[in-house]
């Protein structure tokens, strides 16, 4: 399946093993199979931070979808809402939490990242390489 140009990005910490999970996670559960990926500190995720200025200093995951950006909770809980079926029912139930509570939590783990998954890998098939951009 070709991935159409304008489908969403998930940007992600390449250095980050738990993000990898995560990224994994996506791949998983994408029934579509259109959304792509790229890392932070790639050629793609740079552009992204060029382009929005008040991400030069976020140390989060990225959503990306046309000209609009979602960061911490709210990238999660997009990606959520993309996967669609049982996802999108978390995802709701997690917007009704206030998002200062959402992102608290998400930044306890994102300081915790690191020994959460520390030797996980990203290692695409074949098939899911032409999803994540450079």
């Amino acid at each position: 399946m070709s991935t159409p140009p304008d489908a969403p990005v998930l940007l992600y910490d390449g250095t980050c093993g738990f993000c990898a999970r995560s990224v994994q996670f996506a791949l998983a559960h994408d029934r579509r199979g259109t959304l792509r990926f790229g890392p932070l500190q790639g050629a793609f995720g740079r552009s992204v931070v060029a382009a929005h200025p008040e991400l030069h200093d976020v140390d989060s995951v990225v959503w990306v979808d046309g000209s609009a950006v979602a960061v911490r909770s709210d990238a999660a809980l997009a990606v959520l809402d993309y996967l669609g079926g049982v996802w999108s029912a978390l995802s709701a139930l997690g917007r009704l939490v206030p998002r200062r509570l959402r992102d608290a939590l998400y930044d306890a783990t994102a300081r915790r990242r690191f020994t959460f998954a520390a030797r996980a890998c990203l290692l695409p098939t074949p098939d899911e390489r032409v999803r994540f951009l450079g």
